[in-house]
């Protein structure tokens, strides 16, 4: 099987860190971006010093193009985009939510998986042999909300109806597109998780969490199907965590 190329949005830490070293193990050639360098640095250093990192704002539609135009350079094709950049935002009472932030995580998580899927699909319906996987981050924010988190659970919506468009327009290019919903995976993001946050009743109580490295061995089994089969939506979560009877 020839090699495949990988495209990791936020890969500096996280999630996509853990991604990129599953796929990194497995043979994958990747390329890593996200906003700070370092952070890329040190994942590619993890992962055997043969990634590629690409320093990218992905909100910035010029800087979304010059990432997919160096993958294709560099690399001739794209068989993979985790689309995984995104941000929680401060937890913030509806009414208290000022405009800036709303943009900001509306601009990160929404907007720049959009462009980054749309570069993606344009590379993907263009090279031959055509096609390719596009996997989402979504969250359990998909499903359900947590207080204080509008812009956030909103955006996880949308990813959800981004997923389905770009399955649907992806067919006939052999172009497949998944969503993963994560809950409580432990990362930087979710630290406070363990030591507690709020409830839908207004408590505060820790929740469990899981190990991210089974996060990325989820991601890495949907990318390694064949075009032919796909999983169009994947929740992956802490077992006890309150999803299930949530509210």
């Amino acid at each position: 099987m020839p090699q495949q190329i990988a495209v990791i949005t936020g890969a500096g830490t996280g999630v996509g860190r853990a991604v990129a070293l599953e796929l990194a193990a497995t043979g994958w050639q990747l390329v890593l971006a996200g906003r700070r360098a370092e952070p890329l640095r040190e994942t590619a250093r993890l992962c055997g010093g043969e990634a590629v990192t690409v320093p990218a704002d992905v909100t910035d539609p010029v800087a979304v193009d010059a990432l997919f135009s160096e993958t294709a350079e560099r690399f001739g094709r794209l068989d993979l985009l985790f689309n995984n950049a995104g941000t929680f935002g401060a937890p913030t009472p509806v009414e208290d939510l000022g405009h800036a932030e709303w943009r900001a995580v509306v601009d990160l998580n929404l907007t720049g998986a959009f462009l980054c899927a749309q570069a993606a699909f344009r590379l993907m319906k263009g090279q031959d042999p055509q096609g390719g996987r596009i996997i989402n981050n979504g969250s359990i924010s998909a499903h359900v909300p947590r207080p204080h988190s509008v812009a956030y659970t909103a955006t996880k919506h949308a990813v959800t109806g981004l997923t389905k468009s770009l399955s649907l327009e992806g067919r006939p290019y052999r172009i497949a597109c998944g969503q993963i919903d994560i809950g409580n995976a432990a990362t930087d993001m979710t630290a406070a998780m363990s030591s507690g946050v709020r409830q839908a009743d207004g408590r505060i109580a820790p929740e469990p969490t899981m190990d991210v490295a089974d996060v990325a061995r989820t991601v890495r089994h949907m990318a390694e199907l064949p075009l032919e089969a796909n999983v169009q939506f994947a929740t992956v979560m802490a077992t006890a965590m309150p999803y299930i009877g949530r509210g």
